[in-house]
């Protein structure tokens, strides 16, 4: 699939703000691709589709977690998790978009998880550095993005992982699982869980 025809999929479903911010998370996450040698095409694709789901109703995105493999879990925690995995269904079935690392990047992009592709990495930092985000902390992140990408996904997780905690929210385990081992890589292990 190419950027424009993904482009016209999901402008309609988004508002004119997120239509925005997603044309701001793909130029970042191909920016990022360039500097860490990754596909731009799949950083294009993913990112465009990232939000795809964002605004189904909460009664079928919770009908296709219930009916599908995706973790029934996830019906316990915030709503605002469902679009990315739920995106990451759809986009096959509805459009065959099957790249396995095209979907993970679009599933986790909120949450994050242990052992992300750098695909993922990616995609999970561009959507938190975007040029159109302004919160406290922000400048540090995206200095870092351009010269260690594993480094700023971890800010990424450790900053959410406070926001939530601050502000009293229930954490899905992904992101404890994702901080946890990104903590692990900035302390010398690999990518192989050594």
């Amino acid at each position: 699939m190419y950027k424009n025809e993904a482009i016209a999929i999901v402008k309609p479903l988004l508002t004119r703000q997120r239509f925005e911010h997603t044309l701001r998370v793909t130029e970042t996450a191909v920016k990022l691709a360039e500097i860490y040698n990754v596909s731009t095409e799949k950083a294009e694709i993913a990112s465009i589709f990232h939000d795809y789901c964002k605004y189904r109703s909460l009664d079928e995105m919770k009908r296709i977690i219930q009916t599908t493999y995706l973790p029934k879990d996830l019906l316990l925690y915030h709503h605002e998790l469902w679009h990315g995995p739920v995106a990451s269904l759809m986009i096959e079935q509805e459009y065959g978009i099957g790249d396995d690392e095209i979907k993970a990047a679009i599933y986790y992009h909120t949450t994050g998880r242990a052992n992300m592709s750098d695909l993922e990495l990616i995609v999970f930092v561009a959507d938190y550095i975007e040029p159109g985000r302004s919160f406290p902390g922000l400048d540090e992140v995206r200095d870092m993005a351009e010269k260690d990408i594993v480094k700023t996904a971890w800010m990424v997780s450790r900053n959410t992982i406070n926001y939530l905690m601050e502000n009293k929210n229930r954490i899905y385990p992904d992101t404890f699982h994702a901080y946890n081992d990104l903590t692990r890589l900035l302390n010398g292990g690999n990518k192989f869980g050594q």
